[in-house]
Order: structure tokens, then sequence, then C-alpha cells
């Protein structure tokens, strides 16, 4: 069904959104197929958002010249480009309202499919690709991509597009598309995670989930390009339960007495929401879910999981007590969609996720690599406190960065937290943007607590040939933990992604060369 402008200009007046129109006379006789914010990808029949701290007015022109019918913007704007494009129909939104705007433009003009697929978003400080790659894996069942579309930070899938994302949630005509995708491939469920700078930039704004899930809350992402204050951040991840049916919520996360607050609250100002509430727990029979006789074994974690209607053992192939967290939350979610007995066992026993906890040995096992994306203190204090006890008598090499221009808390936080368990910690390179890498370490060295053993190698493949050089020689068994970088096969330098090998093939590599003596 053909959408018209006026029809649009209608909605968003509706929503409070539009502030005026110009140019739009002949509004019923436009079409309108599409939403874009990036000139280079504008198709006929769009409406071409301006926007962003680096917009310019010839972005707008290249949009016309591809065929964008008319363009949304906010009211700063409205002047410059009205002079620039004077016969092209406007849609101009307060400040304040733009990206609410683009959101609900996007929504509209895609038909709302989120109203047709059954919606699960996962929030977190830590935890949320692995909690979704459970949830689908057991959703899809035997099938993978058959059911359940996915976008997180490891991948989108929607059924006609797959590969890997630009942002953990991405903006919302791009999330808008992969909806609509979704929807005409006949999934049944979307599985999306869902980001503090979504929630707090309206990315998401006008989405309907049937199911959030809040896993834990910590101190990251803090500086003054995402979230200035603890606060903030806390509050934009509350912002997911004004979305939401159905609240799924961790008893054992850190503030657990003020998330659930704010999920009451959030069913006060709309009965709609929140109707539910449903708890997951590690530690507390209290839970609707729970767990108990949690053990692990090289690797594998295995545990009793109880939920309203079911009880039994279940093992996720992946070392970190913490996982049995995130587990749970999965459980939980697919309880509510009426899963249980084998359709979550075997499931969760198959689950691989690239790039978290990924367990790497040797021929000899006498040094294994853990490849994981932990990059902030809760996810070192869960990790290092896991697999402590999952390893006990092993050295600890840990190879660790942090990026450039963004989450300067993670400087300090990640040396002092690190320096409690590591042997030896060897800083370098992870995404260093427009910054040096040599600066960021030694900012991570001047953190270093008194005593601890480090060193500073700003090249990240010879930072790992070095930690394996070392655990080697070491006469105890050891683990080289190669963090925050995943299964990311890239480095975000100087505004490019430069091409790398990744952490794991990197560590084989230099197993390789020690085994053949050119280590």
């Amino acid at each position: 069904m053909a959408l018209h402008l006026a029809g649009l200009i209608s909605y968003l007046t509706e929503k409070n959104l539009l502030a005026r129109t110009y140019c739009c006379e002949n509004a019923e006789a436009i079409d309108v197929n599409g939403v874009d914010h990036d000139s280079r990808i504008v198709e006929p029949g769009h409406l071409f958002v301006c926007k962003g701290v680096s917009f310019k007015p010839t972005f707008l022109t290249s949009a016309l010249e591809t065929g964008a019918v008319a363009y949304l913007c906010a009211e700063s704007h409205a002047a410059e480009l009205a002079q620039k494009e004077p016969h092209v129909p406007a849609l101009i939104a307060t400040d304040a309202n733009l990206r609410r705007a683009m959101a609900e433009a996007a929504a509209y003009v895609t038909g709302h499919p989120d109203r047709d697929l059954t919606m699960i978003g996962i929030t977190g400080t830590k935890g949320k690709s692995t909690t979704a790659y459970m949830l689908r894996a057991i959703l899809d069942g035997d099938t993978p991509y058959e059911k359940t579309a996915i976008m997180g930070s490891i991948e989108v899938f929607d059924g006609i597009e797959r590969g890997m994302p630009n942002n953990t949630t991405p903006e919302a005509p791009e999330l808008w598309r992969h909806l609509a995708n979704a929807k005409r491939s006949g999934l049944a469920y979307m599985d999306m995670e869902v980001s503090s700078q979504a929630l707090k930039y309206d990315r998401t704004y006008g989405l309907s989930l049937d199911i959030a899930v809040f896993l834990n809350i910590g101190r990251d992402h803090i500086s003054p390009v995402e979230h200035p204050t603890f606060e903030d951040y806390f509050e934009s991840k509350m912002k997911i339960f004004d979305m939401a049916q159905t609240a799924v919520v961790n008893m054992d996360t850190d503030h657990y007495e003020d998330v659930i607050a704010s999920v009451r609250a959030a069913h006060a100002r709309n009965p709609q929401h929140c109707q539910r509430i449903c708890t997951f727990s590690a530690t507390n029979p209290q839970a609707d879910v729970w767990a108990d006789d949690i053990s692990s074994e090289y690797g594998v974690v295995s545990f009793r999981a109880h939920t309203p209607e079911w009880t039994g053992y279940l093992s996720i192939p992946m070392p970190g007590l913490f996982n049995v967290d995130n587990a749970l939350a999965a459980i939980a979610v697919a309880s509510l969609l009426g899963f249980s007995g084998e359709k979550l066992q075997y499931p969760l026993l198959n689950t691989h996720v690239p790039g978290r906890m990924e367990l790497i040995p040797t021929k000899d096992r006498k040094v294994m690599a853990l490849v994981d994306y932990a990059h902030n203190r809760l996810s070192y204090q869960k990790l290092f406190s896991s697999s402590s006890k999952e390893f006990p008598n092993y050295s600890r090499y840990i190879v660790t960065g942090t990026p450039g221009g963004k989450a300067q808390e993670r400087r300090r936080d990640l040396p002092e937290e690190g320096a409690k368990w590591a042997d030896h910690l060897i800083y370098t390179a992870e995404d260093p943007a427009f910054e040096d890498p040599a600066d960021i370490c030694a900012e991570m060295a001047a953190a270093t607590p008194k005593g601890a053993s480090y060193e500073i190698i700003p090249d990240r493949e010879e930072a790992i040939r070095q930690a394996v050089r070392l655990a080697y020689a070491d006469k105890r068994p050891s683990i080289v933990y190669l963090l925050a970088k995943g299964d990311e096969d890239f480095q975000h330098v100087r505004g490019r992604d430069v091409p790398w090998k990744t952490d794991a093939a990197a560590f084989k590599d230099a197993v390789r060369d020690y085994e053949a003596g050119r280590l």
C-alpha cells in the first residue's frame, strides 16, 4: 500500500513531533516508502533526515539527487535548508524532537512491523550478547536462522540481511528496516540487544517490546561523549521498561530495588507497560526462575534450573559461572513463551557465542587462552572471580587495553581490577581511534597499583606473543586472557576500521611459532 507524505505529516502531528511544515501543499500526491539519515544510501521515494553534528547542507542536495522526495530537519537548520532547496517539501521538528520524529517516521513508513513480531529487548552492562545468543538458540531449536531475527553487537540477521553491525542497537531507520525485513521473511521473533545509548538518544523511540530483560548495571560508558554521570546511565537503561508489556529482571543485580521501582513506575505511567514482572537469580530461590547445584569442569558449566513449570539440569558449553545468570535470563524469557524441558536443554548445550568466553587450549593444555569481550570493571569482576574458581592454581597473563575517545574511567578501573588477579598485565591497543595507543597505555600504567607486574606493548599482536612466551616459561599451567576485542577482526584507528586477524588467530599463530621454536 502506497503511503503519502500527507499521511506521515498527519501522523507526526498527532504525536506532537512536528513544529511546522514547508512547501507541503502537494503532500497528498507524494509517495513515501522509506526513511534515511545517510545521503549515501538514500533510495528514490525516501524521506531524508538532516541530523548529526557533522551534517552539511550538501548532504541534502546529494540525497535529493538520488531520489529523496522530502526532508525532515530541526528548526535550527530550517531556514538555511529552505534557502538552499526552496522547492522541496520539508517537515520541521524542534531540535529536541528531531530524533523522536525520525524514529516515528521510520515506524510509520514501515508499517509498525514490531506489532507482528514477538519482540524481546535485552539490556545490561554485561551479558547482552551471550543472553541474546542463548535465547536465539532456544527459539530456533533444531533449525538455526529459521524463526528468530537478531540485532546486537555481534550480528544482525533479519531474514534478508545478515552481517556485522555498526552499533549494538542501530539508528531508527535501520532498526525499523530490519524489523520490516523480519516480518517480510516470515520470522516469528526479534531478539535484540538494547544499548543505553539507543535508549538515551531515542533510537528505539516508538518501539514496542513484548518482553524487556534487565541483566545488571555497573559503572561503564561514563564520559563526556556517552553518559556524563552514573545517574544518567542508569536512567537511560530504565527507559526500556516504558516500552515493554513484561519485565524480566535479575534479582542479583546491583541497585535491584531501584530497578524494580523503575518497573513499577513505568506501569504506573502506562498500565499497558510491565503488566507482569518475572525475576531470575543464580542464588535466590525466591525468584521466579532460579538455579542451584552449579558446577564447572574445564569450560562447561552445569546447573539445575527451576521455573514455575519445570525443573531440570542444563549445561552451557562455555566457562564463567556468571553465565548462569545469562542462561537464566534466556530461560525466563523462553518459559514465558512456552518453552521447557528438552526445548531448553539441547539448544543451550549447543550455544556458541563468538568472542565471548571462548576457551582455546593448546595440545598439552599447559597454556590456554580465554578470549572475551570483558571491557569494564563489572565484567572483570565477574570474569576473574569465576575463572579463579574454575581454574585454580593457574597463572594469569592478561592482555588488555581501553578505547580512544570514550569511557575514560576504564583507564583507571581495568588496571585496578586486573591487578587483583593477574600475575602480569600487558597493556596494548584496543580501538585507539584518534589517540596514540601508547598514551592510553601510559594512563593505564599510571593507574596500576604499586607492586603489580605490567608492561606496555602497543602492538596487539606482539603483546599476545609476549603473553604466550611468559605463559610457557611459567612452571604452572597458565591462562592467557585476551580481553576487550572478542572476535572482532578490525581496530578502529583514525576514523577507519583497520583489519586485525582476531585475538584467537593471533594466539594460535603464537602457539604454533612457540612449538616450532620461532617464538
